[in-house]
């Protein structure tokens, strides 16, 4: 699927926490806990935002159905990530409570668009 966007997937892998060459400074978890995931524990002493988004591949149905509900991840991680880099980080390195609060706020501005029966009133 990533192909489609010209990611290249090549030499990538999913891997442990502990494979990782250094500690991160941030951590970004993306489950969606309304899917009934579980978010992985990562113990160290990082600034932590959630931005969960539904897992396009637990998505059932025709590969119409499918593409579309990966073009929509895609989409909402992609508006999240350039809001990321669109900060000002050399300022808010040295301001880990305002940092904290605008990786937060990427959240809640790029959120999912509620499902049309929800816009029913």
């Amino acid at each position: 699927m990533l192909a489609n966007e010209q990611i290249s997937t090549l030499g990538y892998y999913s891997k442990s926490w502990d494979a990782l060459p250094s500690v991160p400074d941030i951590v970004i978890t993306v489950c969606a806990s309304a899917a009934g995931e579980t978010c992985p524990a990562y113990l160290g002493p990082v600034l932590r935002s959630h931005w969960g988004v539904d897992d396009p591949g637990h998505v059932t149905g025709t590969d119409a159905a499918k593409d579309a509900a990966f073009r929509v991840t895609y989409g909402i991680l992609r508006a999240r990530i350039e809001a990321f880099f669109a900060l000002p980080l050399e300022q808010l390195q040295h301001d880990p409570v305002r940092l904290k609060a605008e990786l937060d706020n990427i959240s809640s501005v790029f959120a999912p668009a509620a499902p049309k029966e929800a816009l029913v009133c």
